[in-house]
């Protein structure tokens, strides 16, 4: 009888618990950190879930056709996507289509009214004088960030001057003073009119009557700014992106920023340049001095005059009175200061800036009206009933497809099957659990298109153990025993299922790469199940064939082991022979 092979086959064959021990660690160890992170559910897709999806196109504007480019439509879509966020959709999907369209899909418990007005209309970018700022409640202060730079004139002009400034990275605003001193600053700028943006305040509050009444009412306003000022805790998400995004231009008006993860609230005053006054902004990388990268503005002509005037009185103030934010859709992305009037149309903010988060704050200031023009071309209402419908019917053809490979193995393999539904339970669940961890992990939502995919995944692993049990049998009809012949018969059955999932897994790589929206989500959910068939074959189903081979009712080929001899038609047993010795020449003897 053929013996199987020695070396690393054999030390396989004989210790196949080693790999069932880490398949199971492996599904304890990620079914502890599902419970652990709490999202205990795969995370639903807008179809499943219910909410509304806004399709949105890009139109050109005469003579433009060629704006609507890849980099323009990132850009609108990372700025769709503070927008919906804004509204606290924390899973909403904002996604390009095609080259033109662009997909909003938000959950339910949005107002979808709201999100419709937002997503495609042009975003609101104001420099605001600063007049207070500190760390928001619950987070501990933070020390003012190093960045240093310059916020400097034209350089085509020698005769302007240059500035010394400190800019704050992107998405953040640089707290200079205590809670207590920013809380009287606070109280002093509103009142005083020694700072440029109070003075703007005051002197719109006052010329608008000179009657008592409208003192009044200028000073009864200024003490509910202060008031919500002292009130806004910016540590909390549902006020980050809400503070003061429905104040006017003309209004002082309060915001939260971030910087070094801690958010911080700021009290602003009226807007002094309006986003639209910013003709260009890039990053560059200055490799002339050690600022790094920086980002350049180019103002058009009413818009520098309007910044030479604001930084030219900033600089009269001290920290924090000396910054200007720059604000989009109420929120504090930068808050750079100054220490003289920048002329001359152009300037620089420089710090410690990264390239992304330097081309992230020129996008913003290029681009915080949307750098195209989208009409809306349809908006869908998914409710949460009809997607629950089409998850129970999702789940009842996955339950009948599983059934039928059940059934078909336990007629066709009998108790091969003892193997091969133990196989699809470990699938399932590594399936699962990975899908849960997913979603807060990467945003994965589990879309009906995906649910498809993960019932197509059951015949893709259910035809691995055919392919494994089939040459298994192949090599009993050979005349082997049981035990070698699982050996004979995994490495060419190893090599088949290799190459049929490498197949299925580059299908659906490509599939997800060329496809868009929620056909992408079948893509996905096909690929990583076709990884964990690999997983489960190697790990768990060739290790319990190994240990099953051992006991009796398979190795002696009972008729229900599905590995009977005689049913299958197996030649004689193979034995072993040796060679008759030549005849001995009786002359030589």
């Amino acid at each position: 009888m053929a013996a199987p092979k020695r070396g690393r086959s054999a030390s396989a064959q004989s210790k196949p618990g080693r790999s069932l021990a880490l398949i199971l660690i492996a599904i304890v160890a990620l079914t502890g950190g599902m419970f652990a992170s709490g999202h205990t559910t795969p995370r639903l897709g807008i179809d499943l879930a219910g909410g509304t999806s806004i399709t949105l196109r890009a139109v050109p504007e005469k003579g433009q056709e060629s704006a609507i480019n890849k980099a323009n439509m990132d850009t609108a879509v990372d700025i769709m996507n503070r927008r919906v966020n804004g509204l606290g959709v924390s899973e909403a999907e904002v996604q390009t289509q095609g080259t033109r369209n662009i997909i909003v899909n938000i959950p339910k418990g949005t107002n979808s009214e709201e999100a419709r007005q937002q997503v495609g209309t042009t975003a609101k970018l104001y420099f605001r004088p600063v007049l207070a700022t500190e760390a928001s409640v619950g987070a501990a202060a933070s020390p003012s960030p190093s960045a240093s730079g310059s916020a400097s004139s034209s350089p085509s002009s020698s005769a302007s001057p240059k500035t010394t400034a400190s800019s704050s990275k992107t998405g953040s605003a640089t707290p200079t003073a205590t809670a207590t001193s920013q809380g009287r600053a606070a109280s002093d700028a509103l009142k005083a009119d020694s700072t440029p943006s109070a003075s703007a305040s005051a002197s719109a509050s006052a010329s608008a009557s000179p009657s008592a009444s409208s003192s009044s009412a200028a000073s009864a306003a200024a003490a509910k700014l202060e008031a919500q000022y002292t009130a806004l805790d910016c540590s909390k998400k549902s006020t980050q992106n809400t503070a003061g995004k429905d104040s006017k231009a003309t209004d002082a008006t309060v915001a939260c920023g971030q910087v070094s993860g801690v958010w911080y609230k700021y009290l602003l005053g009226p807007a002094a340049v309006d986003g639209t006054d910013v003709k260009k902004a890039s990053a560059v990388y200055n490799t002339t001095t050690a600022a790094g990268w920086q980002v350049t503005m180019d103002f058009t002509g009413k818009g520098g005059d309007k910044f030479a005037t604001v930084t030219g009185e900033l600089a009269k103030n001290t920290a924090p009175q000396n910054e200007f934010g720059i604000v989009l859709d109420g929120q504090v992305v930068s808050s750079p200061s100054v220490s003289s009037s920048i002329t001359g149309g152009s300037a620089e903010i420089s710090g410690s800036f990264t390239q992304e988060e330097a081309q992230s704050l020129a996008n913003m200031l290029s681009y915080g009206a949307l750098p195209l023009t989208f009409k809306e071309d349809s908006v869908t209402t998914v409710t949460a009933a009809l997607g629950g419908e089409q998850l129970h019917a999702g789940l009842i053809a996955g339950a009948i497809g599983l059934g039928l490979v059940v059934i078909y193995l336990l007629i066709f393999y009998r108790g091969l099957s003892v193997i091969a539904i133990p196989s699809l339970l470990v699938s399932a669940i590594l399936t699962y659990v990975i899908m849960a961890l997913l979603g807060p992990g990467i945003g994965f939502a589990l879309n009906l298109p995906a649910v498809c995919g993960a019932i197509v995944a059951i015949g893709i692993t259910a035809d691995s153990f055919i392919v494994f049990f089939e040459r298994i049998r192949d090599e009993i009809r050979e005349g082997r025993s049981l035990r070698p012949a699982v050996e004979r018969a995994w490495p060419r059955a190893r090599r088949t299922i290799l190459v049929s999932d490498f197949v299925s897994f580059l299908a659906a790589a490509v599939l997800f790469i060329v496809t868009v929206g929620k056909v992408q989500g079948f893509a996905f959910t096909l690929g990583l199940t076709t990884v964990l068939d690999v997983v489960v074959v190697f790990l768990f189903t060739k290790p319990l064939m190994t240990i099953l081979a051992r006991r009796k009712f398979f190795a002696n080929g009972h008729k229900y082991s599905g590995l009977d001899p005689k049913a299958l038609g197996a030649k004689a047993p193979l034995r072993r022979t040796r060679r008759p010795s030549a005849p001995v020449d009786p002359k030589e003897a």
